[in-house]
């Protein structure tokens, strides 16, 4: 793809899949992410070569059927206002396949369509990657503000919800329970008044990194990395990633393909300045190198090619 140009998806339309994330399950990986037309909220596209993506539908609407869990959750994805239908905020979606369950389970940022007050978690479910989810509703978790968001699995089977708390001053670290339905506990709160936004994990040599930006609104800034010994370990220090504009992207994942796995990919939204112009948003895809300290670092080019 050439970065920060439209990529368009099998039928020549521009992919919207903004925020998003990718999940490899049978044969094929699916690129799930924000769609804000009409009355659509997550988007779902299917690659077998991560070149040519087939669209699939969107898998979370206001159409999207209500299924209340053992949580008490708001179950609204729309509300009435002078007659008409009006759409809530999803935003940050990511999807992970729960192997006790058999699940595909997505987690993402609710607001509630008017301004930013609700900074709620909200979480959905389904038999198949990409049709026939539920939405189980919003809350705050543990009475938590949670805004920009990124979900993480550790290898045991645990997984985590990471989001930004207390008006995006901090970041909060939160495992799932078993079933990847609600939040089971809080781990810990990392990086006090950083304001950091967009996190995006990845682990590699038994290290936990994470990506992240600076709130600036849709203006892009300079990212940063920093790592850990486990997720719910101890953070180190924040160090810079890329240019001073993130070559003008924000983060929303990073892949990992290659040969058993060794490589590894910035994934960034280039926001094209809000609204209405959210629309014509396009992505930067970098592949993350490490220097002789191991330390991860990206360099700008005009094309980049996903590796399986």
């Amino acid at each position: 793809m050439k970065n920060g140009k439209p990529w368009p998806d099998t039928d020549g339309n521009p992919i919207h899949a903004h925020g998003g994330w990718m999940l490899r399950h049978g044969g094929y990986i699916y690129w799930y992410g924000e769609d804000r037309r009409d009355n659509h909220y997550v988007s779902c596209y299917r690659s077998a070569d991560l070149e040519n993506w087939e669209f699939r539908g969107h898998i979370l609407s206001t159409d999207t059927p209500a299924e209340a869990t053992g949580g008490r959750f708001d179950l609204k994805l729309s509300w009435e206002k002078d007659g008409k239908t009006r759409k809530v905020n999803i935003e940050r979606p990511k999807v992970l396949y729960n192997e006790r369950t058999k699940k595909f389970v997505l987690w993402a940022h609710y607001e509630n369509g008017m301004d930013y007050r609700d900074a709620r978690a909200c979480v959905a479910s389904s038999d198949f990657p990409d049709r026939d989810f539920a939405y189980h509703g919003s809350m705050n978790p543990f009475g938590s503000m949670s805004r920009d968001c990124t979900v993480f699995e550790d290898g045991t089977g645990d997984a985590y919800f990471i989001s930004t708390a207390r008006d995006n001053a901090d970041l909060h670290v939160y495992r799932l329970t078993e079933d990847y339905l609600n939040v089971a506990e809080l781990e810990k709160a990392i990086y006090n008044h950083e304001y950091r936004e967009a996190p995006a994990l990845f682990e590699r040599g038994g290290r936990v990194y994470m990506i992240s930006s600076y709130c600036t609104g849709w203006a892009p800034n300079q990212g940063k990395w920093c790592s850990a010994d486990s997720v719910t370990g101890r953070w180190g220090l924040l160090h810079d990633f890329g240019d001073k504009t993130t070559f003008g992207s924000q983060s929303a994942f990073v892949w990992r393909g290659g040969q058993n796995g060794e490589r590894y990919w910035y994934v960034g939204d280039r926001w094209m300045g809000g609204e209405p112009k959210y629309f014509e948003s396009t992505y930067v895809i970098l592949e993350i190198r490490f220097d002789e300290k191991g330390d991860p670092f990206i360099e700008w080019s005009e094309e980049t090619k996903l590796i399986i």
